[in-house]
């Protein structure tokens, strides 16, 4: 980049929050500590509920952020979309059952000990999960008011986005988690450690281009269509988790992944068939000259 684009550039982007201009710090506080939120709730539920199971539940978010827009920028829902959000809660509720399900079957007794702690961690996941969906639909809905009213560029949001959430985890982390040598020696191996290290540096680096391509989604269509979109990647995640994390194959598990893909197909459906009719109402003709 040479020294004039890089001028441009810099004279282009909105003054950092909380030094310059107190109207960008107002409108991004409230999504840092929505997305810092998203982070957080999202580890603790895959603490608790396998991939797959966790991946359907996601499928919820595209129904809160559906009435959200409905609510805040004056969307609609359509009778396949609802079509769809039905087949989305049903997969969901078709998951927990099997999931629950599989731990009363492997320990016979709904009395045992192990039984109510397996129990007991399923619900902690679905608690967990049921605020994650609640914060990533804040997130998304708030990012794109963000993006309308502070005219923001695909870059400006990836570089506020993490610029601003990286002191606050570091913060969160160094509070909350235990920076032993001991605990450091346990969560990171020295056989496997090389191996980790490159493996949270490409989950990083994917990051960045996750959160570019997001932006961009969300400020071209609306936050229920980057919902709907990543619906339709729930199939492989799911499939993966059951082939590469020991997550129980059962015919309610798989069921659960069927129906919310389908879902997903309907809902995308809905959503080309709403744009198209959309476009279909628009005037055709130019006004009469006078």
């Amino acid at each position: 980049m040479d020294d004039k684009k890089r001028y441009e550039y810099s004279a282009n982007m909105p003054p950092l929050a909380g030094r310059s201009s107190p109207i960008l710090g107002e409108n991004m506080v409230p999504n840092l500590l929505l997305l810092v939120s998203m982070i957080y709730t999202g580890t603790k539920a895959l603490q608790f509920l396998s991939v797959p199971v966790y991946t359907i539940f996601k499928n919820l978010t595209i129904i809160v952020i559906a009435y959200g827009e409905v609510l805040w920028f004056g969307g609609s829902v359509t009778p396949s979309a609802l079509s769809a959000f039905g087949l989305m809660v049903l997969s969901s509720v078709v998951a927990a059952w099997a999931d629950i399900q599989h731990a009363l079957d492997s320990y016979g007794d709904v009395k045992d000990p192990a039984a109510v702690a397996a129990l007991s961690s399923l619900n902690a996941g679905y608690a967990w999960v049921g605020m994650n969906v609640l914060c990533n639909s804040a997130y998304l809905l708030c990012m794109r008011k963000v993006i309308r009213k502070m005219n923001f560029k695909d870059w400006d949001t990836m570089f506020y986005n993490n610029l601003l959430t990286i002191p606050v985890l570091i913060i969160c982390s160094l509070v909350v988690e235990d920076w032993s040598a001991e605990n450091m020696a346990k969560n990171f191996p020295t056989a496997t450690r090389n191996n980790l290290m490159l493996a949270m540096f490409y989950s990083g680096l994917g990051t960045i281009f996750i959160s570019y391509a997001s932006a961009w989604c969300i400020r071209v269509t609306s936050s229920t269509t980057y919902s709907m979109v990543g619906s339709l990647n729930k199939l492989p995640i799911a499939i993966s988790g059951l082939v590469f994390f020991d997550a129980p194959v059962t015919f309610g598990s798989v069921s659960a992944i069927f129906i919310g893909f389908i879902s997903g197909i309907i809902y995308t459906r809905a959503k080309v068939r709403q744009s198209a009719d959309l476009k279909m109402s628009l005037p055709t003709s130019l006004p009469a000259k006078s």
